[in-house]
């Protein structure tokens, strides 16, 4: 049985937050992806790497899964009607509506997280409850057919996860092998309760704008009930 993946893809979409699950993902026996844009025109992501949408909102199939990535361009889709149309369509019909990163937040302005438990990277975290999430920490959350992954990297954890939901734990297992995905980083700073309080400071910093304006968005969405 074929599945049916979708990834959105959008400008300044974090690149690790779509590949890292898609190289997991597209390795199921049967599966079809989908890179899923409002043209088929190429969009460079937030380190400006080309990529090429293989699909469109309009020509895009009923999907078994539909997974929302992070990036900087999720601020400006959080507000974007079209998009937002799209992501509650295929959600209606998913077996599974999923995240990586603050792609969590473009489901939350979809409503697609009232009452249920999310994740999303540790930087934006306090954002989720007002868009009616139950905030979650952990690299991979998991409520019903909700699915979101934490920061970036928590996206090859969370195409695993998935992985099993669809295909079993052997396949899941064979795939990881197949990856060689055995994490051994050379510092012990992947999160900030792990981190040099120095680099988390420093990193929060780089995230301030970022958050400010999401939390604008948030609170406008809020207000309006949405």
């Amino acid at each position: 049985m074929t599945l049916q993946i979708g990834f959105l893809v959008f400008p300044q979409v974090q690149q690790l937050d779509l590949t890292g699950p898609h190289d997991v993902l597209a390795s199921l026996p049967g599966a079809t992806t989908h890179l899923i844009w409002k043209t088929r025109d190429p969009v460079t992501s937030s380190n400006g790497l080309l990529l090429t949408p293989t699909t469109t909102y309009g020509d895009c199939p009923p999907l078994d899964v539909i997974c929302v990535p992070g990036g900087g361009g999720v601020t400006d889709l959080m507000q974007d009607i079209q998009t937002i149309e799209f992501v509650r369509k295929q959600a209606g019909g998913a077996r599974y509506i999923t995240s990586v990163c603050t792609g969590a937040l473009l489901l939350g302005a979809a409503g697609l997280l009232r009452g249920r438990r999310a994740t999303t990277h540790w930087a934006f975290h306090t954002l989720l409850e007002p868009l009616g999430a139950i905030p979650t920490h952990g690299r991979v959350v998991r409520d019903g057919n909700l699915i979101t992954g934490g920061g970036v990297t928590a996206g090859i954890d969370f195409g695993l996860t998935v992985a099993a939901e669809l295909a079993g734990v052997e396949e899941a297992q064979a795939i990881q092998l197949e990856l060689e995905y055995a994490p051994a980083p050379p510092f012990n700073a992947g999160g900030p309760d792990v981190a040099p309080r120095a680099v988390v400071e420093l990193v929060k910093q780089r995230s301030e704008q970022g958050f400010a304006a999401r939390q604008r968005i948030v609170m406008e969405i809020t207000a309006g009930g949405t």
